[in-house]
Parts: C-alpha cells; structure tokens; sequence
C-alpha cells in the first residue's frame, strides 16, 4: 500500500511541476536602465548612504516601480513615483 501511495504522491507532483509556467530573465539593458531611474526616483534620506532608507518610500514602492519598469521595456514616462503615505 505504500508503494502505490508513494508512487500516486510522486505522479501528482510530477503533473504539478509540469503546469507550472517557466520564468523568463529580463534584459541586462533593462535591467541596468530600471534600476537608475530606481535610484533617481527614490535618492537616499543621506546622500552616499543607502542604509539610511530612501527620502520619497519604501522598499514595496521600490520594488513596484521596478517591476512597472522592467514591465515598459525601461522606459518611464514619469520619472518620479507617487508619495507614499
């Protein structure tokens, strides 16, 4: 019996894995170009002091603008992201 429940667990994962969607790696290009209008839209509280924190937001703000840039191929209509609270 465990032979059969092993090999029904070992089935089941092997179609989950399957269906699950690859990741893609995005352009060192676009890469490069988010992250420096990253840094420009959220300059440290301190300049040359990155473990100060950022002036404008958060790291969840930080990471969205990223994310919306790579997503635009990177490029950025505005440069400067909304005020968090």
């Amino acid at each position: 019996m465990r032979v059969i429940t092993g090999f029904a667990v070992a089935s089941a994962v092997t179609i989950i894995s399957s269906a699950i969607v690859p990741a893609y790696a995005i352009d060192a290009r676009v890469a490069r170009a988010c992250d420096v209008l990253v840094a420009r839209a959220f300059p440290p509280r301190q300049a040359g002091n990155p473990a100060s924190g950022s002036a404008r937001g958060g790291a969840k703000d930080q990471r969205d603008y990223f994310n919306k840039c790579v997503a635009n191929g990177g490029k950025m209509d505005d440069d400067t992201p909304a005020k968090s609270k």
